[in-house]
Formats: structure tokens, C-alpha cells, sequence
């Protein structure tokens, strides 16, 4: 151990009495120790974590326990483990252009002295107890050191082969390609991800992950390991990995830390390659409740009314990856029960789900949502969930079959509710069919909550809330919450979404309007004047309630 740096940390042990100056002398005369705390550790005066929460409390800094804290891993990875190791140092996180380190030791202002210099950023020391500090360091060393063996690997195999990549070392699970495959799909997982996207470019690779909505970009690499990177990701999916020139879909699933995943992948050449984006599905998020997606209670009240007739047409709206099969599934959990019988017709089924028939759409076997319906009907359901009306044929055996006693549910891609209305006539739908059989519509969007952790109050200025139509108290604006950033959010400000929701409830005044072939904006008004909230509105509201910002709902509702 260093003598300086046992003396200077012994001192602030001796004075805040955790030991003697007797046990500070026999301490620092252990031949074999490695470190001040150690000793202390290995003679039974005081654990590493005790050494590091007096450190903390006298010097005044933050004491963090590494064994729940959420590292960042951009953070960790920005100094070598060489510097990390023999400092006993490791980044935690950015933050306001600072670099947060937790240490063993942080009185030792040459180390502190080291790291900014290395990094290019301002130093904020916090205290961790050395075991852990040490494990946290080799835990990301070895990553660091496998990442960069799977890519030298892989490298050197493309290099020193031929074009054609080898289906046997792909097939292999121990191979360098495997377990980058492996490293991208469970650091996905772990962080939140929606979607990875691996993308080819000219000269390098690109990893991409969707997280709450926005996409961040996790690595790039030379492109010479795309091929077989894409080529094993095809054997997961049980796709043809000798076909580069069509796309494909293809499904694979795993598990972590005890919860399933499924992934559904699609393929597609481009111009440099074979594009790739893998979908998560979660499992778990189809056990969500839809209080818990985000609806407040006027709507909610609204949704399941409609949800429990026994008859009608329910259509979720809006643009793709809104979260309307999310809902759908929500709404399915609440009418499911043993003594119904319920059958979907998706196309993908995304979730496979015990105690109900799901049919799976075949286009190229001759099995539409149209031909599936129809058989379906022959199997007396008593619910019926469509993934989408996508064309005339669809549209009016799912309205037909509302009118006769099911109850549909169903999406549709429009802006809002009420040009859901109009769509169907649009499709070749006769509309007094449309006002009979509908009974809700509800047009969503997906918006980032604000992060509990970190999120801060401010008062916004008058002239730009009235500029968006914000609804306040002239000279009494309200006190609103905008997103700042800290560890728990990766310094994003934003962790987790919720739905913004509009629900369209078909009433006497809305059928007439239908039959009489109204205009989306004329039966918006009169929804609006019958106690509809606008997406915007519903928006709004949740900045009200702190669990999102004005920009965000800005971002997501025109």
C-alpha cells in the first residue's frame, strides 16, 4: 500500500474515531495488505463500507453503495481499466459536463488531478467501499476486454477468410459473433430498449437502441463484421441466411433475470447492406392495466364503459409504434374471462397469451384478417380483437359482426379520433353502418414521463403558454415541471412513457353526423361539446400533474 495514502486516509479514520492511532500504527505495519482498508478489513477494526461512509460523512461528499447504484456504462467505459484499477476508481455517470468518480480514497488530489487531465472533464469525487469498488472495476474491465475480443475476433475471421462466411462458426454458440450478438440483445434488455436497430453504412456498423422513444446510438464498428453479425441473427430468427436480396421476419426469444423476452426481427436490404431492426416485446408489459397506461379518470370511465357492452365496435388510432396493440392487450385483460369466448386475429401475433384462441395472418396462404373473420364468426366468439382494418373487406365483416351481437375491438391509422369516423367511409363502409356499430374510438399518442428523480419545478412565461393554448389563470401561471437529468435517467431527464389519449364516445348527435356524412372536424367539435379531451388537452393535463413537460406532449400531439 502506499504509505502516503494510508497516513492521509488513517488520519480522517483517527479523527472521526472509527479507530485508534494504535490500530492505525498496526494496521499500516501488515506486510501484505494491499491497501489501508483492507488491513483495517483483515485485522477486524472496520469494513470497507464503515471506511467509506466515515470518509463520506467527513469530508462532506455523497456515500454511494455500487451494489444498487445504476452505473452508466458510457461513463465507466471512458477511462481504462489500467488508471481505474491503480487509482481504485470508476465513473458512475455525466453530469453538467462533470464526471462523477466514485472513490476509495478522495483526499488523494493526485488522482483527481490524473483524471482530469485524461478525461477532459471537471472531477465530482463521491465515496464507495473498496470491495466493491474493485469488483464494479474488473466487472467492466472484462466486458470492455470481451466486447473488444468478439470484434478483434470476428475481424480477424472476415480478414483471413473468404467472402463467404462460414455457417458452422455461425451456428456455433461460443463463437465471437454469437456472443456479440448476445452482448447487443441483453444490454438492450437491461436498458429499456424498444427497439435495436443494426444498420450498415459504407465504410462501418452502427447499434442503435429505442429507448422510451428516442433513439441512442450504443457503438460503431468496422463493416466488414456486419455480414456475419446479421447472418447469425438470421439463424436465431430461423430465417434463409443465403437470401441477402428480399426481406425477411423472422422471431426468437430469450430469457434474463427471469423474465421472457420475445424479439421479432425484420431484415431488409439496402443500398450498403442488410438492415435490421429487432422489436422487444416484453412479456410482463402485457399484464399492464390501463390506469397504468396512462388514462385519467374521465376517459378511463368513458373507455370502459364502452369496453362492457356486450356488442359494438371499440377502434384504437394513431401512427405506428403509438402503443395501440399495448392498449388493445390492456382492454383484453379486462373483458377476459373463462366464461367468453375471445379469439384475435393479429398480423404478427406479438404476445401469445394463455386462455384465448389467436390467429396468426397468412397473406401468402390465402389467410387475410377478411378470411380469418370469417371463420372466426363460425366459432361463436363472443369478443373479437382485429390487429388492424386495412382494407373495405376487413372493415365491414368487423362492423357486421359488431352489429350482430360481438364486440369488436380493433385499430386503425388516424391522427384523431373522430377521422377514424370518416376513414371507414372513405374504405367504401356505408356510414350508417359505421354509426350503428361504433361505439368508442380512442386516438392515442406516446409521451416520455418526466423523471421522478430528478425532474425540477419552474414557472413558465406567460407569453409562451398562451402562444400554445395552454389552459391557466391570467397572472396566476402554474407551477410547472421541466426534465434536468441524473443517473437514475442516464441524464436524459425522462424514464418510462404514458399514453396521451382522446375518447370519442358515439353519441345520438355523432350517429346523425355519420349518417349525414360529416366532415372529422365538425364531428370533432361536436365530441369536443359533448366532454371529449383532445389528445393536446389530455397532454396538458399531465404537465398539470407533473408527469410530463410541455415540450414533450408538444413533440408528440401536432
Amino acid at each position: 500500500m502506499s504509505a502516503a495514502s494510508g497516513k492521509r486516509l488513517g488520519k480522517i479514520l483517527v479523527q472521526s474515531g472509527l479507530i485508534t492511532i494504535e490500530q492505525l500504527d498496526e494496521a499500516l505495519a501488515l506486510p501484505d495488505a494491499s491497501s489501508l482498508t483492507s488491513a483495517l478489513d483483515e485485522l477486524g477494526y472496520a469494513d470497507s463500507t464503515r471506511v467509506a461512509q466515515t470518509v463520506a460523512d467527513q469530508m462532506g461528499l455523497v456515500y454511494i453503495d455500487l451494489n444498487s447504484y445504476e452505473i452508466d456504462p458510457n461513463a465507466a467505459t471512458s477511462l481504462s481499466s489500467e488508471l481505474a484499477h491503480r487509482y481504485t476508481v470508476l465513473p458512475v455517470k455525466i453530469q453538467d459536463d462533470e464526471l462523477v468518480v466514485a472513490m476509495s480514497d478522495p483526499a488523494n488530489i493526485f488522482a483527481i488531478d490524473d483524471l482530469r487531465i485524461v478525461t477532459g472533464f471537471e472531477i465530482r469525487p463521491v465515496v464507495a467501499a473498496e470491495n466493491d469498488l474493485l469488483s464494479a472495476i474488473n466487472r467492466f474491465a472484462a466486458s470492455q476486454q470481451d466486447m473488444a475480443g468478439m470484434v478483434g475476433d470476428i475481424e480477424d475471421s472476415v480478414s483471413a477468410g473468404a467472402e463467404e462466411v462460414e455457417e458452422e462458426d455461425i451456428e456455433d454458440d461460443s463463437a465471437p459473433v454469437a456472443k456479440l450478438l448476445n452482448n447487443i440483445v441483453t444490454e438492450g434488455i437491461r436498458q429499456g430498449a424498444g427497439d435495436i436497430y443494426i444498420e450498415p453504412f459504407e465504410t462501418e456498423m452502427r447499434v442503435r437502441y429505442r429507448v422510451d422513444g428516442v433513439c441512442l446510438e450504443v457503438f460503431r464498428n468496422p463493416k466488414r463484421m456486419h455480414r456475419q453479425l446479421i447472418s447469425r441473427l438470421k439463424i436465431q430468427g430461423n430465417m434463409d441466411i443465403s437470401e441477402r436480396r428480399l426481406p425477411q421476419d423472422g422471431r426468437f426469444g430469450v430469457v434474463l433475470d427471469g423474465a421472457g423476452v420475445d424479439f421479432r426481427v425484420a431484415v431488409l436490404p439496402i443500398v450498403n447492406g442488410e438492415l435490421a431492426v429487432l422489436r422487444l416485446l416484453r412479456k410482463d408489459s402485457i399484464q399492464i392495466s390501463l390506469p397504468d397506461l396512462g388514462f385519467l379518470d374521465g376517459n378511463l370511465d368513458r373507455f370502459r364503459e364502452a369496453l362492457h357492452l356486450p356488442y359494438g365496435a371499440i377502434l384504437v388510432t394513431g401512427p405506428s409504434g403509438s402503443g395501440k396493440t399495448t392498449t388493445l392487450y390492456a382492454a383484453i385483460g379486462e373483458v377476459n374471462d373463462p366464461k367468453i369466448n375471445l379469439i384475435t386475429v393479429e398480423d404478427p401475433v406479438e404476445y401469445r397469451l394463455n386462455g384465448l384462441g389467436q390467429v396468426q395472418v397468412n397473406e401468402r396462404a390465402g389467410l387475410t384478417f377478411a378470411a380469418a373473420l370469417r371463420s372466426i364468426l363460425r366459432q361463436d366468439p363472443d369478443t373479437v380483437m382485429i390487429g388492424e382494418i386495412r382494407d373495405k373487406e376487413t372493415g365491414t365483416i368487423a362492423i357486421e359482426a359488431a352489429l350482430t351481437g360481438h364486440l369488436v375491438l380493433s385499430t386503425l391509422h388516424t391522427n384523431d379520433a373522430a377521422s377514424a369516423i370518416t376513414r371507414l367511409t372513405e374504405m367504401g363502409i356505408e356510414p350508417f353502418l359505421t354509426a350503428s356499430a361504433i361505439t368508442a374510438v380512442v386516438a392515442q399518442r406516446l409521451g416520455r414521463r418526466l423523471c421522478t428523480a430528478c425532474k425540477e419545478q419552474y414557472v413558465p412565461d406567460e407569453v409562451a403558454l398562451d402562444r400554445i393554448g395552454f389552459p391557466y389563470e391570467k397572472g396566476k401561471p402554474p407551477k410547472l415541471y421541466r426534465p434536468k437529468g441524473c443517473r437514475k435517467c442516464n441524464n436524459i431527464g425522462y424514464k418510462g412513457r404514458m399514453g396521451l389519449f382522446e375518447v370519442l364516445v358515439m353519441s345520438e348527435a355523432i350517429e346523425r353526423m355519420t349518417v349525414d356524412n360529416a366532415s372529422a372536424d365538425d364531428i370533432k367539435r361536436q365530441a369536443i361539446s359533448e366532454g371529449m379531451r383532445t389528445l393536446r388537452e389530455d397532454g396538458f393535463r399531465k404537465v398539470l400533474d407533473g408527469i410530463t413537460s410541455i415540450e414533450e406532449v408538444l413533440r408528440v400531439v401536432a
